[in-house]
């Protein structure tokens, strides 16, 4: 199965668990950046970037190559922010939501504070459809473990199931 994982990383943690994946899945990745980018540290960090996600904003991005033809499945992977998917992820779903339609579509969630499963739901509800495979990791980068691996391969497996 042809795959590929669109992602949008702030701190390395999503790239982290999304090169992992691609691994496993021989996945071509697709990186996502906002055209104005979020801050990186401090208070600033988290206040900017869980308004823009609570707001559901939808930030231009930087031109990408995405080609919903050439896959099967496409994976969708983000940092948690405020219980919700990060913006860039949103633009992507919602420049490409009917290429999306007739693909097996997965989520890979990682973050420091919770609410994965709420922004699963809302990636499901902004995608109009059910995922094929879920994971959320808790800082993968920064606490690398044998259990992470095994979760990710899980998803992989069910990802091609």
């Amino acid at each position: 199965m042809r795959t590929a994982i669109v992602y949008y990383s702030l701190s390395g943690n999503t790239a982290y668990a999304a090169e992992l994946a691609a691994k496993e899945l021989e996945a071509t990745l697709i990186p996502i950046t906002p055209v104005k980018p979020y801050p990186v540290k401090g208070l600033a960090k988290f206040l900017h970037g869980g308004k823009s996600a609570a707001a559901g904003e939808e930030p231009e991005l930087v031109p990408y190559t995405f080609n919903a033809e050439e896959y099967d499945a496409v994976v969708l992977a983000f940092p948690v922010w405020a219980s919700n998917i990060v913006p860039p992820i949103r633009t992507f779903v919602s420049e490409n939501r009917d290429a999306l339609q007739g693909k097996r579509t997965a989520a890979l969630a990682c973050f420091m504070g919770g609410g994965a499963n709420k922004a699963f739901d809302k990636l499901k509800t902004l995608l109009g459809k059910n995922l094929s495979a879920e994971l959320a990791l808790i800082d993968p980068l920064k606490k690398p473990s044998e259990e992470n691996a095994a979760r990710i391969k899980d998803f992989c497996e069910k990802l091609n199931g």
